[in-house]
């Protein structure tokens, strides 16, 4: 049984309980996030599909927290997935963490161990793989977030090193038909946007790329990306999102908040994109 444990914190958000409750607290509001705290979750609407960042708190998580405040009034996820970018290019094409736990500084959280079994059986571009996940961080730091908001929950980890179209197509499909054993659940894509670019020019090459989600354009993703040279860190854990909630029904996505890094520290010269997105499912 794997126990991954936390490689960023204390770097990326707070390593203890108190001061990351208190920093998730104050990116909900922020100025540039919604300017409250979610309600409990507990309703019956399914929840939606999310595009989160995954830079550090002080930087992108006001722009994740109008993603998660989303998750309230809604019904409890009985999983949830998240998928990010493999940024250290160690271990496999594809992996999902295949059992255990992950622990954060607001404790652990159980994988579905069951979800990485099917997801392994329907489709070979899956790995069951730990090394994969040991030192990433884009999916590590969605993690307390959604314990702040969810409570306790199952965890489906999938980093992504191949982010190729058709790879992340077969992904997308797979999840998407894996997914139809559940009633409710969650599913997040972690990326960050133009990086290290003047203000303007990336917001414009940001709205580029996002235009292409809101349509759930797969294949139009990849072209602009191509053409206008963007600097999407996690392309292809969107593109398999997003084809994943067509497969499940979805027809548009929904830009909740877009800004900078320059946004929070006043510093346009060379900045990072983010954006929180929420694309939701038939009922």
């Amino acid at each position: 049984m794997g126990r991954r444990m936390p490689a960023v914190a204390g770097a990326f958000y707070p390593s203890s309980p108190e001061s990351l409750r208190m920093e998730i607290e104050n990116c909900f509001l922020h100025r540039i996030g919604p300017g409250r705290l979610p309600r409990k979750v507990e309703g019956e609407k399914r929840p939606p599909f999310l595009i989160a960042p995954h830079a550090g708190y002080v930087y992108s998580g006001p722009v994740a927290a109008h993603g998660y405040l989303q998750l309230e009034d809604r019904a409890k996820p009985e999983v949830v997935v998240v998928l990010g970018p493999n940024h250290y290019g160690v271990g496999s094409s594809v992996s999902v963490y295949p059992e255990g736990e992950w622990v954060t500084p607001l404790g652990s959280v159980e994988i579905d161990s069951k979800l990485a079994m099917k997801l392994a059986d329907l489709s070979d571009v899956f790995t069951l793989d730990e090394l994969s996940h040991v030192r990433e961080h884009s999916i590590e730091v969605q993690i307390p977030f959604l314990q702040y908001v969810l409570g306790e929950f199952k965890l489906f980890p999938i980093c992504i090193l191949d982010q190729g179209l058709e790879t992340c197509v077969k992904v997308g499909r797979a999840l998407a038909e894996a997914l139809k054993g559940y009633e409710n659940f969650l599913v997040v894509a972690s990326t960050d946007l133009t990086h290290y670019e003047p203000d303007e020019i990336a917001k414009r090459k940001d709205e580029l790329a996002l235009e292409k989600v809101i349509n759930l354009d797969v294949e139009g993703l990849y072209e602009v990306i191509l053409r206008h040279d963007i600097s999407m860190c996690g392309y292809g854990p969107v593109a398999a999102v997003l084809e994943a909630s067509k497969g499940l029904g979805a027809q548009k996505a929904q830009i909740l908040k877009h800004a900078t890094s320059g946004d929070v520290t006043g510093d346009r010269s060379a900045v990072v994109g983010y954006a929180s997105v929420k694309i939701e499912l038939e009922s």
